[in-house]
């Protein structure tokens, strides 16, 4: 078996941080369930500010809030207005992956979803793994995104 990226949620700001809760990471549940992001489903958060890297639980906030709130010892990783890149992923074979289609969502400062982007592991005509980079149901050259 291998890890693979299930859902992630790229540049979305954090609103709040609450040292005293009892941890974890609150989210609008509109934007995880766009993405595929459970309840209690555990994700590894990095912070694009600061470089610091947690792992944690998602817990559903208010719909519509737009929320990334830093919950319990998380909330000494960030500061609010700070950029985070929130990503699940899943146990399985190359097959799995394949059938899955994980969704990335990118977001604009006020954290209204920006993109939604998937990523789609395919077999080639020689049989190898490749992957494509869709937007709006068009293929986004790779080159584009990483410069």
């Amino acid at each position: 078996m291998q890890r693979f990226v299930r859902a992630k949620l790229h540049g979305l700001r954090v609103t709040g941080a609450d040292l005293n809760y009892h941890g974890s990471i609150t989210l609008d549940p509109e934007i995880c369930r766009r993405a595929g992001l459970d309840p209690l489903e555990f994700v590894e958060i990095w912070n694009k500010n600061s470089g610091a890297r947690i792992s944690t639980y998602v817990l559903y906030g208010v719909a519509g809030s737009r929320c990334c709130i830093l919950n319990g010892a998380a909330a000494r990783t960030c500061q609010i207005g700070d950029e985070v890149i929130i990503a699940s992923a899943t146990y399985g074979a190359v097959d799995d992956v394949i059938a899955a289609q994980p969704t990335v969502l990118t977001f604009r400062p006020d954290n209204e979803v920006a993109e939604e982007i998937g990523y789609r592991v395919f077999r080639n005509e020689a049989g190898e793994l490749d992957m494509t980079i869709e937007s709006d149901g068009a293929v986004v050259p790779i080159r584009a995104l990483v410069g």
